[in-house]
């Protein structure tokens, strides 16, 4: 008889264009309220709905694997050539195949907005719980989303957590203003 015994884990995906603390800070606070045995952060080389990254992959991964140092259950994976996809439903059924895995798919509010626009998003949140975090100007839009209006919380854990007020964006501002 097979045994049904999961292992909860964390998907952070993105382009991690670049990596900073408010990644680092979702992850821990996933594993800590979820009771999540690891997160991995499945970086990609370019999230579809938004422009050409502004970092190299390989610098991107290097800043990641530097920010996650010494934590031992965050990991960085990078999936694309073995999936031959970027997309987070490609992913979740990878991983769902693969291993016993009960998939916490961790966002911030910002990415639930545009949800719908997603691939396969339906049954991406029929394979696992997603885990909404706060980010500073986007929760009353997140709350008011197609995805709210048309879900109503099915498989959507919205947890609290201090307002996250970095984002990679802004990291790439500074960097061609010459501000870092």
């Amino acid at each position: 008889m097979a045994k049904n015994n999961f292992e909860n884990i964390g998907i952070l995906g993105g382009s991690f264009d670049p990596p900073h603390r408010g990644h680092l800070y979702i992850s821990k606070k996933s594993m800590k309220l979820l009771k999540l045995k690891k997160v991995i952060w499945a970086i990609t080389k370019k999230n579809p709905l938004k422009k050409n990254p502004f970092f190299s992959l390989s610098l991107r991964k290097k800043l990641c694997l530097k920010l996650i140092k010494g934590n031992k259950k965050i990991q960085l994976k990078y999936y694309e050539d073995k999936l031959k996809s970027k997309s987070s439903i490609a992913l979740i059924k990878f991983l769902k195949k693969q291993y016993n895995y009960k998939i916490f798919f961790i966002i911030g509010s910002d990415n639930l907005i545009n949800l719908h626009k997603w691939k396969s998003y339906k049954e991406l949140l029929k394979l696992c719980i997603l885990v909404v975090f706060s980010r500073k100007g986007f929760d009353t839009r997140a709350r008011k989303s197609v995805i709210m209006r048309n879900l109503k919380d099915k498989n959507i854990k919205f947890l609290k957590n201090l307002k996250i007020d970095i984002s990679s964006t802004q990291i790439r501002n500074k960097v061609i203003n010459g501000s870092i």
